[in-house]
C-alpha cells in the first residue's frame, strides 16, 4: 500500500509540472539541465544529513542500465517541455500518456509479467478515456503548432516508458541510488548538449526564474522522482502504468483551471475511464480472467 502511495504522489505532483515549466522562459534543454542539477545537489545533501552512502559497487554493478535511464530522462524533459510549448497541456498529454499502455503491453515480453484479460480491459478503457479528455480541437491555434507538439509528446513517451522498464532491472540499488545516480547522469548528457547546441547567453536568465527553477528542481523533480522509484521497486510494470495515468488527469484539470483551458462533460467523463481502469486493474474479475494471458 505504501508503495502505491508513494506513486500515486509522484504522479499528483507531475501532473501539476505544466504551472511552473511555462512560468520559466527558458529554452527546454536549460530548464532540464538546471531541474537535474538542483534536484542532485539536493539528494546529495539528503544523502549526507541521513546518512545514506552510496555504494559504488552498485553503481558500477547497473553502469549501462543507469546510463541508459539516466540519458532517456534527461532528454524525455526536453521533449516534454518542448510539447507544452506547441501545444495545448491536454494535447502533449495525449501523446505522453500513452507511456503506460506501452509499459504495459511490453512488460509480458521484457519484464514476463502475465497480461490478463482485466489488464488488457484496463488498456483500453484507460486509452479510450484518455482520447476523451484530450482536446484536440484544430481552432485553438493561437502560437501553437499541434503537430510538431504532439511529436515531441510522442517522443517523451517513447523515452518514458523506457526510463520505466530499464528501472526494473536493476539489481540491488535502493530508491535513493536510482534516483541520485540517474539525475547525475541526465545532467551529465545534458550539459555538452545545452552548451554546443542550444549556446545558451547570460542575458536570457531572468531572476523571476529562480523561485520557479528551485520549486521544479525540489518539489517536482527530487522529492517526487526520490518516492517514484521507491515505490516502483515493489510494484509490478504493469500496476505502476496504470497508476501513472493519475498524472494526466490531474495535468488536463489543471490546464482548464490554471491555463484556462476548455474542460468539456466528454473530458469529465474520459477522467472518470481512466479513475475506473485503475479499478478494473486493481480487482478481481476472475470470472472474465480464467485462461487468458501472454506469456
Amino acid at each position: 500500500m505504501k508503495s502505491r502511495l508513494y506513486i500515486i504522489i509522484a504522479m499528483l505532483t507531475f501532473g501539476s509540472i505544466s504551472i511552473f515549466v511555462r512560468k520559466i522562459g527558458l529554452p527546454s534543454s536549460v530548464i532540464s539541465l538546471l531541474r537535474a542539477i538542483i534536484a542532485s545537489l539536493f539528494l546529495i545533501l539528503y544523502s549526507v544529513i541521513t546518512k545514506n552512502k552510496i555504494s559504488m559497487q552498485k553503481i558500477k554493478d547497473n553502469f549501462w542500465l543507469l546510463l541508459l535511464s539516466g540519458s532517456a530522462m534527461g532528454a524525455n524533459w526536453i521533449f516534454l517541455f518542448e510539447a507544452y510549448k506547441y501545444t495545448t497541456v491536454s494535447n502533449a498529454t495525449l501523446t505522453y500518456y500513452f507511456e503506460p499502455a506501452i509499459v504495459m503491453l511490453l512488460s509480458p515480453f521484457l519484464l514476463k509479467e502475465k497480461l490478463s484479460i482485466r489488464k488488457f480491459i484496463s488498456i483500453v478503457v484507460a486509452v479510450a478515456g484518455l482520447f476523451m479528455i484530450v482536446n484536440t480541437d484544430s481552432s485553438v491555434v493561437g502560437s501553437y503548432n499541434h503537430p510538431l507538439g504532439l511529436t515531441y509528446g510522442l517522443i517523451a513517451a517513447i523515452l518514458y516508458a523506457t526510463v520505466i522498464l530499464t528501472n526494473k532491472f536493476f539489481k540491488n540499488l535502493s530508491g535513493l541510488e536510482a534516483t541520485l545516480i540517474q539525475l547525475v547522469v541526465s545532467v551529465i548528457v545534458l550539459v555538452p548538449y545545452v552548451l554546443f547546441v542550444e549556446r545558451p547567453t547570460l542575458d536570457i536568465f531572468k531572476a523571476e526564474f529562480i523561485p520557479y527553477i528551485l520549486i521544479l528542481g525540489i518539489l517536482y523533480t527530487a522529492i517526487p522522482y526520490l518516492l517514484y522509484f521507491t515505490g516502483m521497486q515493489n510494484l509490478k510494470g504493469q500496476t505502476i502504468a496504470m497508476l501513472s495515468y493519475i498524472d494526466p488527469v490531474s495535468a488536463v484539470i489543471i490546464s482548464a483551471v490554471v491555463f484556462k483551458e476548455s474542460l468539456t462533460l466528454l473530458q469529465v467523463a474520459g477522467g472518470m475511464l481512466i479513475l475506473g481502469s485503475s479499478y478494473i486493474n486493481d480487482n478481481d474479475l476472475t470470472q472474465f480472467t480464467d485462461g487468458f494471458s501472454v506469456n
